[in-house]
This record gives C-alpha cells, structure tokens and sequence, in this order.
C-alpha cells in the first residue's frame, strides 16, 4: 500500500554519505557457508548492501538458504558486537536485498528485493511477466519492495543474452538519458545501470553522467568494475552505489576478501 518507503528502501536512497559498496552474492556459484563468510568479509570491509540473486542457475531454494546464512552470519555478530566494546553494533545492520533473475528465485527471510523492470528487454517476459507471477508471492511473504528501472548497458554478457536485451550503447547518452527520465517518470526509486556479470568492461562513465544528469533517482552501477580506481570513475560521475560480484567470488580467504575489500572501497572514496 502507499505510504512512506520501508527501512531498506530508506537506507538504499540514503545518498547523504556519498558513494557506497554493496557485494553481490551468486547462489548458483558458491554454497551458503561461503556466502556468509564472504560477507562477513564484505561488510567488515564497508560495505552497506548484500545483493542475492544472478541471471541463472538460481533457485528458490538455493536463494532461500544462502539467504538465511547471510543473515544468521550478520545477526550472530551483530549480537556479539553488544557484548564487545570494540564492534560497532550499527556497521553489522545491513540490509540482504534480493537481486532476482526471475519469479522462481525468492526468498521470504530477506529485507527487500529490487522489484525491477529490465527496460531495454526486447521481450514481455522481463517487462512485465516475471514481476506478475512474482507479485502475489512477494506481498504475501512481506518482502519490501524497491522499485527499480534495469538497463542493461554494453557488453551486456549473460544478463544481456538472457533478458534479450538492446543493450545501451556507449557512445548513446541521449538514450541513457531517455530511460532515467522514463524510470523516474514510472516512479521507480532506483536506476542499475548494468555491464553484465564478468564484464570486460564496465558501463561507460558517459552514460552514467548522462543518466544522473537526467533524473533524481539513486543509481546504482554494476559489472566489470575489478578496481577501487574504476568505481571512483563511476563515483565522480554520478553513481550512488557501486556493485562488485566476480571481484569477491575470486577469493576463498575470508581475510583476504576483506583486505582487498578494504582497499577497493578506501580508493573507490578517494
């Protein structure tokens, strides 16, 4: 029902800060132990959002139980850092967002889920078709929903190919504008801007300047971005938060995902 947004879609929107990290989790890649001990790492590292969820290989019940592990993981050390002076409580209370590839990959246990429209979809299946077989199972679970506009930008990868996707190009800011003003005009709350999982290349910081010039929703960016210089990049032109996944897959030590974490979010700050 309307009212006033949720507690995660207020901390999502929460821009005051300036740029922030958020570490996105393949349940078809990793089992849910290393899921929560990858972001344990993140979150101790900085970053303010777990995205849940990949363009394929999900599925209710790895989504579910990689969930439920994340969150176990968070609350235990939330609740520790009460008893320990030296852990700050509120830097462990992050929100678990579900990062969907479709109706077939939820999970009643986390904060949120980004309700989205892929918007350049050449098909009705991710315009409108998933969101409707979604929607009863998401209200009736209590899921918050945050509205969110989806583009899919050049080289695209599996998320492009999968959601059958005109991808944007890079040398289309004019384009990249339309479908801000567009998502805003929707209502959306949210605009991705995204390169594809593993991409060679992230989305164009044309693009995303172009994109923040246009609207006054957050803006999140993902795909290809490996480098604490490369998010500044995204940073300075106007993105609000900045989504790594291969990044964080590439590392099995827990220790050393958060020293590397710990590096690309200090850089990505300047």
């Amino acid at each position: 029902m309307g009212g006033s947004p949720g507690p995660t879609l207020s901390h999502v929107n929460d821009t005051k800060g300036g740029v922030r990290h958020a570490i996105l989790i393949d349940p078809a890649d990793q089992t849910p132990d290393m899921a929560a001990k990858r972001c344990v790492a993140a979150v101790a590292a900085g970053s303010k959002m777990i995205l849940v969820g990949g363009s394929t290989g999900t599925d209710m019940q790895n989504v579910h139980n990689t969930v439920v592990a994340i969150k176990e993981a968070l609350e235990l050390i939330t609740w520790a850092s009460t008893q320990d002076s030296d852990l700050q409580e509120d830097s462990w209370i992050v929100p678990v967002v579900l990062f969907p590839a479709g109706a077939a990959a939820l999970s009643p246990a986390a904060d949120g889920i980004t309700f989205m429209m892929l918007m350049n979809s050449t098909t009705p299946q991710f315009l409108i078709e998933e969101q409707l077989a979604g929607a009863p199972y998401i209200r009736e679970a209590g899921v918050e929903t945050l509205p969110m506009g989806y583009v899919v930008c050049a080289p695209g990868g599996r998320v492009g190919e999968v959601g059958e996707a005109d991808l944007l190009e890079e040398n289309q800011p004019e384009r990249a504008a339309a479908y801000a003003m567009t998502a805003q005009s929707y209502g959306f709350e949210l605009l991705y801007l995204e390169a594809g999982s593993g991409a060679e290349k992230p989305v164009s910081t044309n693009l995303i300047k172009s994109a923040r010039e246009s609207c006054d929703l957050t803006i999140i960016v993902g795909g290809g971005i490996r480098e604490g210089s490369v998010a500044r990049a995204a940073a300075q032109a106007g993105a609000d938060w900045i989504v790594t996944g291969n990044l964080t897959e590439s590392f099995d030590d827990a220790d050393e995902l958060q020293r590397v974490l710990t590096e690309f979010i200090s850089t990505m700050n300047g």
